[in-house]
């Protein structure tokens, strides 16, 4: 193998961000070569729950929701609580839909649009098996003649010509020292930091006993290549775990969110101490700050009936049958099987029961199943669940400051020229939370958006 690789565009990841940029920039005539970490391609986003956020398509249209892409901007600018970027918010909006269309072009197959989810005014979250998708863009990138793919090649560093553009950079590929030229530049798609507890540390001590879900590779190489160069970071104080994990599964990653169709979350001491609606990132901090970090979903009959099987964080009945839930017959016995102070809970439970059959609104201010979206249910119908949960980080959704082009910028504001991000290497995009959908949906629209930035810029 020779020790020197010259292509136009190098891409770093072998996630859904990658291979959108791959493929994007294959069909704009570049040639790519993508590295993978690891032996495999899919990363975190193969890992993830399947959820992409876009607004304004036919399935919506199918199921009589109506939404629209200035609808999309506000409750993302909304969700993000003021910190978001709303030029890279816009930038997202003004592709996504085409994103859509384009993915589906690729042979992604999308599933009816989820009810209920984070973080959005109305339905939109459009579901796929998220290992098939990457596969898919795998296939297309393969077939167009124009990409390389690279496994078991770890970049290391950046290589900056004296002008200060990014030329490429240095990788060990299957054991052996590469360097590797972009005459387009070079675009950091290779995730988040999940795997590295001291980096996680270092921003968000909150979240040391959290549990860490992700792609093995996602160690914030890419990061720290690029904060090498002097690159500006957004988001870090934001880092949030999703609530929702069982402590003790350790074969189902993803969360569960009865919350959103109605249980209330209680601590150790039998109290709510959140408004459930809110984004499941803003969820885990609340419980992270309760007594062990481990708190309870409690429901009913009637809400552990409307699950959906079809979406992982919605599959109560897969998580009855694994024995995950407690069940009793009577919110008496249920506090008694979870230890909680007896006449504290069911002073709880009756109190937010009352609220919401009053229509009043509950204690810390909870209107709606999630977001906007849904009326409030009482807890009464036996049997009784509840859902042992904790805060789990699958994702460290900050990075790299970007423009809407996704070129990269230092601590002066000034860009380095030649390198771009994508997916969840970008910071400034979701703000203090996130949207159910909107780190698959960056990933696909800002691999996309970075590869047209380096096709034109040459």
């Amino acid at each position: 193998m020779s020790n020197t690789i010259e292509t136009d565009l190098v891409v770093v990841g072998g996630g859904l961000a990658g291979f959108s940029a791959a493929l994007e920039a294959a069909e704009s005539g570049l040639n790519v070569v993508l590295l993978e970490k690891t032996d495999a391609i899919g990363g975190s986003s193969a890992m993830s729950g399947g959820c992409l956020a876009f607004a304004g398509t036919d399935l919506q249209r199918e199921n009589g929701i109506e939404d629209s892409p200035e609808r999309l901007f506000e409750d993302l600018v909304t969700v993000g609580k003021g910190e978001a970027d709303e030029a890279l918010v816009r930038a997202y909006v003004d592709l996504q839909l085409d994103t859509y269309e384009w993915l589906r072009g690729h042979g992604v197959d999308f599933q009816p649009v989820i009810e209920t989810a984070s973080g959005q005014s109305v339905p939109r979250v459009h579901n796929v098996d998220p290992a098939d998708m990457v596969r898919q863009l795998e296939t297309a990138a393969r077939a167009s003649g124009k990409v390389e793919i690279l496994l078991n090649a770890r970049a290391s560093r950046l290589i900056r010509h004296a002008e200060g553009r990014v030329t490429g950079l240095k990788a060990l590929v299957a054991g052996q020292e590469q360097i590797i030229s972009g005459n387009h530049g070079v675009l950091l798609a290779s995730g988040g930091f999940v795997k590295d507890q001291a980096m996680i540390h270092r921003f968000v001590p909150l979240y040391d006993n959290a549990v860490f879900i992700g792609g093995e590779g996602n160690e914030g190489d890419g990061l720290r290549m690029a904060w090498a160069l002097g690159a500006d970071l957004r988001d870090m104080v934001h880092i949030k775990g999703t609530f929702g994990k069982h402590p003790m599964d350790e074969n189902n990653h993803h969360a569960c969110l009865a919350v959103y169709k109605g249980a209330i979350a209680v601590n150790q001491e039998g109290c709510r101490y959140v408004d459930e609606s809110l984004s499941y990132k803003l969820l885990g901090d609340a419980c992270m700050q309760q007594s062990w970090g481990v708190t309870y979903q409690i429901l009913d009959r009637a809400i552990m009936q409307s699950g959906d099987n079809r979406v992982r964080i919605l599959d109560f009945e897969r998580r009855l049958e694994e024995g995950l839930f407690v069940e009793a017959d009577s919110l008496e016995e249920l506090a008694r099987l979870l230890e909680l102070p007896e006449e504290t809970f069911l002073a709880q439970v009756a109190a937010y029961n009352e609220a919401v059959a009053d229509q009043r609104t509950p204690e810390f201010g909870r209107k709606h199943l999630v977001h906007h979206h849904g009326d409030l249910k009482t807890i009464s119908e036996p049997p009784f669940y509840a859902y042992p949960s904790t805060a789990a980080v699958f994702g460290t959704y900050c990075g790299v400051k970007v423009d809407p082009s996704m070129q990269v910028f230092d601590v002066f504001g000034e860009p380095i020229e030649g390198l771009l991000a994508a997916g969840e290497m970008v910071g400034g995009f979701h703000g203090a939370a996130y949207m159910t959908g909107s780190a698959l949906g960056k990933a696909a629209v800002f691999g996309r958006i970075a590869a047209r930035t380096a096709a034109a810029r040459g």
